[in-house]
């Protein structure tokens, strides 16, 4: 290895860290729009599930109060 670093080599170490630093930001963005759309669904599925076990439930209230 090396002791010392030239100018030529801590441009391109410094261009190589700036085109990883540019695609993290890419991959980032990418995931961040990913989670947001996978926490919508799983907020209307929940919201689904929600609103069909209270269906169910005034059903059953409604068949106990009808045979009472």
């Amino acid at each position: 290895m090396r002791s010392t670093w030239t100018d030529s080599r801590l441009d391109d170490l410094n261009g190589r860290v700036t085109e990883l630093s540019t695609k993290v930001g890419e991959m980032d963005s990418r995931l961040t729009g990913r989670i947001d759309s996978l926490q919508h669904t799983i907020l209307v599925v929940g919201g689904g599930l929600f609103a069909a076990f209270v269906a169910v439930l005034a059903a059953i209230i409604g068949l106990i109060a009808t045979q009472l």
